[in-house]
């Protein structure tokens, strides 16, 4: 039985996949997208989130510290704040318990054409743990899908793959050197994997959240379609608008939230480039 760390289970989604899902959000990302949407879930362990805008500088939280000087997440702050300002985000589950809360509604998802969702963070940084989850899901005959940027290795790919019904696969941008600049990472790996992805035997949507002044031009929107072959499981290309929600949140993990891109154009972009390859193509 292998353990995980889980940040949030968000029932009830229905952007995660066929019909009415519950979406699992897994705690910990090898990327550093600066226009991440849950900066909560960057971390692999789990961690204080804070917010300083209802603290009322009671002091009861600093009474009950036990490591003043590095905070370690152990949630005695938590605990004790009276104005809810404090909580830990990610929880430890092992395979079997959470396996056993989300099977609480398998009823629902066999009658509506739904299932689980993993998301993140990234799931494959937890393979062995989303794997065995999914193993039990399936013993139940329950749907099973994974949000993935696709950044692991070919044996985690491959793991992940083969637990799964249908796949999310992100990307972000086409060129090596401005994916580096905007999430941390190359993209060699996650086109590596793009490549087991439309060779595998499994229903896939390839999505691309757009962000302004850095992937929405039409050359690289070129290049993007130039990436993707259209295959019998490919259902379809999404393009994501950019949004700001996201932005709420970084306060509470003590980031700062990067709105440079707020003043960029945000016009729809064309879809040309998909269409003329044959690409069944959406802008969301």
């Amino acid at each position: 039985m292998v353990n995980g760390i889980v940040f949030e289970i968000r029932e009830f989604s229905l952007f995660d996949g066929p019909g009415t899902r519950t979406t699992v959000f897994l705690k910990g990302c090898p990327l550093r997208c600066r226009w991440c949407h849950n900066p909560e879930g960057l971390s692999p362990d789990p961690e204080l989130l804070f917010n300083p805008n209802q603290c009322v500088h009671c002091g009861q939280c600093q009474t009950v510290c036990p490591h003043p000087d590095s905070c370690l997440g152990c949630g005695a702050c938590a605990k004790v704040c009276p104005q809810g300002c404090r909580r830990i985000c990610g929880k430890r589950w092992s395979s079997e318990n959470l396996a056993r809360e989300l099977l609480k509604n398998a009823e629902i998802y066999q009658s509506m054409g739904g299932g689980i969702t993993f998301s993140g963070g990234e799931p494959s940084m937890q393979t062995p743990f989303v794997a065995e989850v999914c193993e039990r899901l399936g013993e139940q005959k329950i749907h099973r899908a994974v949000e993935t940027c696709g950044f692991t290795s070919e044996e985690n790919y491959r793991r992940i793959l083969d637990s799964v019904d249908f796949i999310f696969q992100d990307l972000k941008h086409p060129d090596p050197m401005e994916h580096r600049k905007y999430t941390g990472q190359s993209n060699e790996p996650i086109l590596r994997n793009l490549k087991l992805l439309e060779s595998a035997n499994k229903p896939y949507i390839i999505r691309i959240p757009l962000i302004p002044g850095v992937n929405t031009s039409k050359e690289v929107l070129d290049r993007f379609a130039d990436l993707i072959t259209k295959t019998d499981h490919l259902d379809r290309v999404e393009l994501l608008a950019y949004h700001t929600t996201a932005g709420a949140k970084y306060h509470l993990v003590g980031k700062k939230y990067d709105s440079s891109f707020l003043g960029s154009d945000m016009n729809p972009p064309s879809l040309e480039a998909f269409e003329k390859k044959g690409l069944p193509v959406r802008f969301l």
